[in-house]
């Protein structure tokens, strides 16, 4: 899973290298099966996913531009192997759920659906703070409503959603109630979301936890010390804003990179596709959910499968920029 080729010799007949893993990715983007797995909880997922937050409309609010666009991105994604797709209750608000269960129910036996709970849409669709217990069991029983199941594959407490300083209902009653919602059969796996070292610490003290979900790159690096803590208990990490945000200049910023130019142009890829490969082999529980509208875009995500990143490689991207991410 995600071995670094440490045999490669980058400086010996590299266009017979490139062309090599050119072709790799033209066969994952033509219908191959996503090979890389990792385990989420008690399941096991195929590394790239998706995060299905640009199917709703312009900032996320109300109902995509173009529905069939939204719905072929969905099929194309199932038919290439995907198996575990982020959704949230507040994208749209309920506009994803409701596209996720009009075009994949029955959902297949093995697609692991991710929610969050700990934020909700105003009437302008600003996003506010949604974190009392009653609103999570809200959220949480919204969410079955919507994507049409008995119970959720697994739900992430989102912290911070709004801004407007700490949260002021303690970390451990949040979980408390997540943990009497997944008593109750009304979901399965339990995650955390924008978190800091110190409340997963407190957070595994108490409940198993599946996945931590934070914003992270290889341009923003700052919660370095989360991903080390779940390498440590062996818990996935899953990270948005994989290619930065528009407020940091997004893939155009990684492009104009000159650390990760150099690695793409080697392997005659996007600098975005080099972006996502690092994220793989950095830790080898990392799962990928990039977003997107697009089939052809959702293709080229899924073709960062067939990517191998050398020693070389890693090396030169240690000096990439780094930048922070914004919240929402």
């Amino acid at each position: 899973m995600n071995q670094i080729d440490q045999n490669s010799q980058v400086n010996q007949n590299s266009q017979v290298t490139q062309n090599s893993q050119v072709n790799q990715i033209n066969q994952n983007s033509q219908g191959g099966r996503i090979s890389q797995t990792s385990p989420l909880g008690d399941r096991t997922v195929r590394r790239i996913g998706f995060g299905a937050m640009q199917l709703a409309g312009p900032w996320v609010f109300g109902p995509p531009k173009d529905p069939d666009a939204a719905r072929a991105v969905l099929r194309r994604a199932v038919e290439l192997g995907v198996n575990h797709i982020d959704t949230a209750q507040v994208y749209g608000p309920d506009v994803v759920n409701e596209l996720l269960a009009d075009v994949l129910h029955p959902y297949p036996e093995d697609l692991v659906i991710a929610t969050k709970v700990g934020g909700a849409r105003d009437a302008e669709g600003g996003w506010v703070r949604a974190s009392r217990p009653d609103q999570l069991r809200r959220t949480v029983e919204q969410d079955l409503r919507t994507l049409r199941v008995e119970r959720l594959d697994l739900v992430n407490m989102r912290r911070g959603v709004g801004g407007g300083g700490p949260d002021p209902v303690p970390l451990a009653e949040q979980l408390g109630t997540l943990t009497e919602l997944r008593d109750e059969g009304k979901l399965d796996l339990i995650g955390l979301s924008t978190v800091s070292a110190e409340d997963l610490a407190a957070a595994l003290a108490v409940i198993p936890i599946a996945e931590v979900q934070n914003a992270y790159s290889i341009a923003n690096r700052t919660d370095e010390a989360v991903l080390d803590l779940c390498r440590a208990h062996g818990i996935a990490f899953v990270p948005y804003y994989p290619l930065g945000s528009a407020f940091t200049g997004g893939p155009e910023a990684l492009a104009a990179d000159p650390a990760i130019a150099a690695v793409a142009a080697r392997h005659g890829v996007s600098a975005s596709q080099i972006a996502l490969a690092w994220l793989l082999a950095h830790y080898d529980r990392m799962l990928l959910i990039p977003g997107t509208g697009s089939v052809a875009h959702l293709e080229e995500n899924l073709a960062v499968d067939g990517i191998r990143l050398d020693a070389t490689d890693l090396a030169g991207l240690e000096a990439v920029t780094h930048v922070s991410a914004p919240g929402f």
